[in-house]
């Protein structure tokens, strides 16, 4: 005789799930993780714009004026502004997951307080960065 298969179990809802449940709470981690790649993409994007910008360097004096003009908008200032800081925190999250690679800083702690200095440097750099443009006028 055959036996019957047993009833399926239902499966518990992960005390990590978004609402209804309302337990979940955001992690710097994960942040981080997200930025990471949204930094990755907007490097891509920046890199578009500097070919705009190096093709119009090559190409008439009025293409190059054109570019000149939309980068030096308050618009243009701002795609380059959040360019910077992409780089910059680009680098630093990857220097730190290298320092992981190597079996370093992977303790909860540790991991927390390379999130802030990522966080930290990248913030840095952008403002050195863009005063010492303004400074070398």
């Amino acid at each position: 005789m055959a036996e019957a298969a047993p009833p399926p179990r239902t499966r518990p809802i992960s005390p990590f799930l978004f609402p209804p449940t309302g337990t979940y709470r955001w992690q710097m981690t994960s942040t981080m993780s997200i930025l990471h790649r949204i930094t990755g993409v907007a490097l891509g994007v920046g890199a578009l714009l500097l070919t705009w910008w190096l093709l119009a360097l090559l190409g008439e004096p009025s293409d190059f004026a054109a570019v000149q003009d939309f980068l030096g908008s308050i618009f243009g200032h701002f795609l380059l502004l959040g360019w910077t800081w992409a780089l910059f925190y680009h680098l630093s999250n990857g220097i730190r997951h290298l320092v992981w690679d190597t079996g370093h800083a992977l303790t909860l702690p540790n991991v927390y307080r390379g999130g802030w200095l990522v966080i930290g440097m990248s913030v840095v750099l952008t403002l050195a960065t863009w005063l010492a443009g303004y400074w070398l006028r």
